[in-house]
């Protein structure tokens, strides 16, 4: 006489039903948060005031650098919250919002991100002095986004100034919008 199969414990089915949900959650929760892969990877490196220094990978391509600048301009036309985007307020005190201001740098080498390098850039241009960090620092730019009351502009390439009339471009704008 052959013995059958003994049923499993109802002790065991419920802690095989257990690791199957656990699993079935992680992997949908996996999901639910992987990361946008229609833009680079990027970490903000420093912020000061509207001023925002962006690192990204140095193998980052300029059509990769164009993709980010495009969501920061989707975001500045639409909802103007960056904070999505892991950018704290920058104007935290104006009752329209706390993004009434933005300028980012994109940087491909995290030693410029840093907010040492941008306070020194930022304080040089304030005082007006005569560095070859400020010209150094400008030339490590790979890209940038620009938001105010005058519109917004996103563009690949360096700059010289932050702001103003004084700014002037050697860039390819990816947009303009008044």
């Amino acid at each position: 006489m052959k013995a059958g199969k003994k049923p499993l414990d109802p002790v065991v089915k419920a802690g095989l039903g257990v690791l199957f949900g656990a699993f079935c959650l992680i992997g949908f929760g996996m999901f639910l948060s992987r990361p946008d892969r229609t833009i680079p990877p990027y970490s903000i490196g420093a912020q000061e005031g509207t001023v925002v220094a962006v690192h990204l990978p140095p193998w980052t391509s300029d059509p990769e650098i164009e993709s980010l600048i495009r969501r920061f301009g989707l975001v500045g036309r639409t909802t103007k919250d960056f904070g999505p985007l892991k950018i704290r307020p920058t104007t935290p005190d104006n009752p329209k919002g706390g993004y009434q201001q933005l300028f980012l740098l994109i940087f491909s080498d995290h030693t410029w991100a840093e907010p040492d390098n941008l306070h020194r850039y930022l304080d040089g241009r304030t005082h007006q002095i005569a560095d070859p960090f400020l010209a150094e620092f400008e030339q490590a730019i790979r890209g940038g986004y620009r938001m105010g009351q005058h519109g917004q502009a996103g563009w690949l390439g360096g700059f010289t100034g932050l702001e103003g009339e004084e700014a002037s471009y050697t860039v390819q704008w990816v947009f303009q919008e008044p």
